[in-house]
Formats: structure tokens, C-alpha cells, sequence
């Protein structure tokens, strides 16, 4: 059976990006980028909009505000192409562009329930706010992973991550620090039906 882990990275204030800014917010370090290169192999889960902007990278596209990819930019859309991707789309055509993409027309979260119950390995998501937002209102992610990058965005910061979401308790499995800065938490997701009644333990 395979495991399905929701990752972000997030300026403290909760903004998947911000207008402006480099990938990473420009504060990736050494130990981070190291780490980043370590993680196991898995098959990447993305919506159209993600895919789309991705894919744009992968093509030469550069973010706007930018002249160029920074060489940690460039390495992380590489290794992203390289990757399994499976998109979640009824508006992308086949066949996609992006190498080792495919595309899925039907039902997100019955899909994925099934590439979990049949499947094996990791199964990871990509941006992709809603789509991450309907697998945790299913009860389907295992592993609820956010590194926090120290930047505050209020003026900028766009793509708010957390709104719209259910109540969750949320269990710290893992937590660390890259290059003095970087905060990784993951954690195991329970979804409330409620907000827990009494104090806790």
C-alpha cells in the first residue's frame, strides 16, 4: 500500500509564494538543498494549475521579476522532471508535454484512494492547494509535511494555504532545523469533526 505525504514549504505566515520573490523565498541553504536531495523517490501528485506553471519552468519559462533561474531553481525542476507525475485535470489535453506526466481526468480523491490501496511506495503532493485540501478532507494523507521559511509575506504573499481547510490534530512526528533558519515540522493529520472536547492531556 502506498503513502501518501501532503508537502509544503510555506513562509511563516502560511503563503505557498509571494509576488516578487525567488523560488525558496532566495533563503535555501546548504543543508536544506542537501536534504532536499536526499528524500526517497516518489510519484509527484499536482493539479492543472500546478502542472501548468511547473511544466513552464521545465520549459524555459522564468518567473516573472526574474532574468534567469538561480542554479537551485534550475536543479530542482530538473529533478522534478525526472520524476513520476500523475495530474489531476479536466482541462489539460493529453498527451502532456512535461516528461513523465499522466494525466487523469476522473475523480482526484477516488483516484488517488486507489493508487493508494493498489500501489506501492511514496506518493507525495506538489503545491496544489486544493487538491491537497480534498485529500485531507478525505482522510487520506498519512504524512502532513511543511517546511517554514523565516520570511513574513503580508504584502506580497499570495496563495494563502490553510484557508478553507477542516479542523485538524495534528501529532509531531519529525522536526528540524536547516542552516539555522529553516524550520521543518511533519507531522500525523486527524481530521476533527469537531473541536476535541476537554483539555488535553
Amino acid at each position: 500500500m502506498s503513502e501518501l505525504l501532503v508537502d509544503f514549504i510555506t513562509s511563516l505566515d502560511g503563503y505557498a509564494s509571494g509576488e516578487g520573490w525567488p523560488g525558496f523565498w532566495g533563503l535555501e541553504g546548504p543543508e536544506y538543498l542537501a536534504w532536499l536531495g536526499e528524500q526517497p523517490e516518489a510519484t509527484h501528485l499536482m493539479g492543472a494549475n500546478t502542472y501548468r506553471l511547473m511544466s513552464g519552468f521545465a520549459a524555459g519559462q522564468v518567473p516573472a521579476g526574474q532574468d534567469d533561474f538561480r542554479p537551485e531553481e534550475e536543479a530542482s525542476v530538473d529533478e522534478l522532471t525526472k520524476a513520476s507525475k500523475v495530474v489531476f485535470s479536466s482541462s489539460l489535453e493529453d498527451p502532456l508535454t512535461w516528461a513523465n506526466s499522466t494525466l487523469v481526468r476522473g475523480d482526484a480523491v477516488e483516484a488517488v484512494r486507489a493508487m493508494k490501496s493498489t500501489g506501492s511506495g511514496l506518493l507525495t503532493t506538489i503545491g496544489s492547494l486544493s487538491l491537497c485540501r480534498s485529500l485531507l478532507r478525505a482522510g487520506l494523507v498519512d504524512r502532513f509535511r511543511v517546511v517554514m521559511f523565516p520570511v513574513i509575506t503580508g504584502a506580497t504573499g499570495a496563495e494563502r494555504i490553510y484557508d478553507g481547510y477542516p479542523d485538524v490534530a495534528l501529532e509531531m512526528i519529525e522536526h528540524r532545523t536547516f542552516d539555522g533558519r529553516i524550520q521543518l515540522v511533519e507531522y500525523l493529520p486527524t481530521v476533527l469533526e469537531h473541536p476535541p472536547l476537554g483539555t488535553p492531556a
